[in-house]
């Protein structure tokens, strides 16, 4: 008989709240991905385009972790008229050793969420100018807030400029971000306008169409786009990789699924062209930020390696507490 740990949404968000404990791992997740044999399969994706759905499968095994994550993460964009979450989830996390299950996270995409936002943090931990103090957010949804959350624990944050197409949410960011960080915040009436004073930007939405172009763009500017995680998705026009130095967190992945794949499409980019890692300048091997005028963009498009770092600090977190449902599954030999 082989224990195996259940956990809910609810514990989980106890047991892994955004702090700088999962920053912290989840940057172990960049540092493995350049300095370790780290076995991460292409993403799968299920598509049901008559159901308005779509199934993500991201997997990923990191030799310094005992265990390893595979997370299904369905979107089903029709739910809210049936009262559901268009979002939701689990992690299955297994022994590296055996291949037995350990855990089930019951997590509806909070732990995704959780260390999406991570690795915002961590590219401006590690790319933003250390007196970055002016903040723009693009987009006014969860992952909006969530960045923040994450920004306000690497850089002292004065002001917050927010712009959404949604005036009505962005609004209500803006207050949010007022109230819970007690920073200056306002709605910006354009993506130029909210990128002019800023010295971190950061892009959360699910655009088709690009929202920053090199134009709005100026010396000492880091920006994290976060929204391009499907091939069709885009927020960076092409014409930024002729003013920016680019950084990402997987470039096979990005070439594939982020804004490079789109400066690729424009010839902007070569197919071919070498960009470095978020991980390999964590690990010293790349040059991050060399001068306070460079202007950096980091490609975030989500990693297997990520889910399975933040699973195995919620399996750890838990058995340190004792905390979840345990049951055992019999095995036989």
């Amino acid at each position: 008989m082989r224990p195996v740990t259940l956990l809910g949404e609810s514990q989980l968000r106890d047991l892994v709240p955004l702090d700088l404990a999962a920053v912290d791992q989840v940057e172990s997740a960049f540092v493995a991905l350049a300095t370790e044999p780290v076995v991460m399969p292409p993403i799968l994706n299920l598509a049901l385009p008559e159901r308005h759905g779509e199934v993500d499968v991201k997997a990923a095994y990191l030799p310094r972790f005992e265990q390893f994550a595979i997370k299904i993460s369905p979107g089903f964009f029709d739910n809210p008229s049936l009262g559901l979450p268009s979002l939701n989830g689990l992690m299955l996390v297994l022994s590296a050793h055996t291949g037995l299950t350990e855990a089930v996270l019951l997590d509806n995409g909070y732990l995704t969420a959780v260390r999406t936002a991570a690795a915002g943090a961590v590219a401006a931990r590690r790319l933003a100018r250390a007196d970055a103090r002016h903040a723009a957010i693009v987009g006014a949804g969860e992952q909006a807030r969530l960045q923040l959350d994450a920004l306000m624990l690497v850089r002292k944050i004065e002001s917050v400029s927010v712009w959404a197409r949604d005036a009505a949410k962005a609004e209500a960011l803006a207050a949010d971000a007022q109230r819970r960080h007690a920073v200056r915040a306002r709605v910006a009436a354009s993506v130029h306008d909210a990128l002019a004073q800023a010295d971190i930007a950061i892009t959360t939405t699910p655009s088709r169409t690009p929202l920053v172009h090199a134009a709005d763009l100026h010396a000492g500017l880091h920006v994290t786009a976060m929204g391009a995680d499907a091939e069709y998705k885009n927020e960076l026009s092409p014409s930024v990789f002729g003013t920016a130095r680019y950084f990402c967190d997987r470039l096979q992945q990005t070439r594939l699924l982020g804004e490079l794949r789109h400066a690729i499409e424009a010839r902007t980019v070569a197919p071919d062209a070498e960009f470095p890692e978020l991980g390999e300048v964590i690990a010293g091997r790349r040059e991050g930020r060399m001068h306070a005028g460079d202007i950096t963009i980091c490609d975030l498009t989500g990693t297997g390696a990520q889910d399975t770092a933040i699973a195995v600090l919620a399996l750890q977190r838990a058995r340190a507490a004792g905390a979840g449902s345990v049951f055992h599954n019999a095995v036989s030999p």
